[in-house]
């Protein structure tokens, strides 16, 4: 199998069961689920996931969102997962667009799944955030339908990069950039993958594809990304087509007002996260 970040080869490198609902009647059909591991960056990849019918990983999708939203609505200590930062991300995007550092004319949220950031965006921020989502879809005019799809100046994800089966689907984000714009991007990235089914990361049964640094670092040279910035509050990145004047200037401006390291730039990927 090769990898889908750099095409190395990759290698078998453990497997989990699912035994607690309801995630073990979700994943009855599936089975065991077995991940390889890149030789060369260290991406981490479900093999299983990757060989799904489309039906079956669309049935899978479709039941751990519903069963998600449930329990975010209830705010149930038991959810499968550490829920998005969706009001800091939010907070992240305006500061951003006021101090002149991105465009946002017009944005996109890829994958928005129930539109809850695009809602707190222009709620607490008026700033317009569109939607597309090939699995959710609600009667607002800010959903953008398949054929509606066009290039835009910041392209936000929130949560897709560890549910990919594929490479197309990231190229598919990646395209949507426009030639100066960027794209903000919100995961868990570090330096190694645990071999470890009991991983945290791991709870939810979408979750399928693990990126490292090294893996991140290759996608943003293959993408033509400059440099980037990483937000620790919002846990979020924000990948640079181009940079725009005094950047650096203007997020040690930032840095100085909010009297934190808020932003963090480098030329690259910004290797943010060390651990495992």
């Amino acid at each position: 199998m090769k990898c889908l970040i750099c095409n190395s080869d990759m290698e078998y490198y453990f497997s989990k069961t699912y035994t607690g609902e309801p995630f073990a009647t979700y994943m009855k059909d599936i089975g065991t689920v077995n991940y390889c591991k890149c030789k060369n960056c260290g991406f981490v990849f479900s093999e299983t996931h990757s060989k799904l019918p489309s039906q079956l990983w669309e049935k899978l999708n479709l039941e751990y969102h519903h069963y998600s939203e449930m329990m975010k609505a209830r705010r149930d200590p038991d959810r499968p997962a550490n829920p998005s930062p969706y009001f800091q991300q939010a907070a992240t995007i305006n500061l951003l667009i006021k101090n002149d550092i991105i465009d946002p004319s017009p944005m996109l949220d890829f994958a928005g799944g129930y539109g809850t950031l695009s809602k707190l965006l222009q709620k607490y921020f008026g700033q317009k955030l569109y939607i597309y989502d090939p699995y959710v879809r609600q009667e607002s005019s800010d959903y953008i339908a398949t054929e509606d799809l066009k290039k835009y100046k910041v392209v936000v994800n929130s949560a897709m990069f560890e549910h990919i089966i594929n490479r197309d689907t990231l190229d598919q984000l990646n395209s949507l950039v426009d030639s100066d714009g960027c794209l903000i991007i919100h995961t868990l990235v570090c330096e190694r993958i645990p071999a470890d089914p009991d991983w945290f990361y791991l709870k939810p049964p979408v979750h399928c594809a693990f990126h490292t640094n090294k893996s991140m670092e290759i996608l943003m040279e293959q993408w033509g990304y400059a440099s980037s910035i990483y937000c620790p509050v919002s846990k979020t990145w924000v990948l640079l087509k181009k940079e725009r004047k005094n950047l650096s200037e203007k997020i040690e401006a930032v840095n100085v007002e909010l009297q934190q390291d808020y932003l963090i730039y480098k030329k690259g990927f910004i290797d943010y996260w060390k651990g495992f």
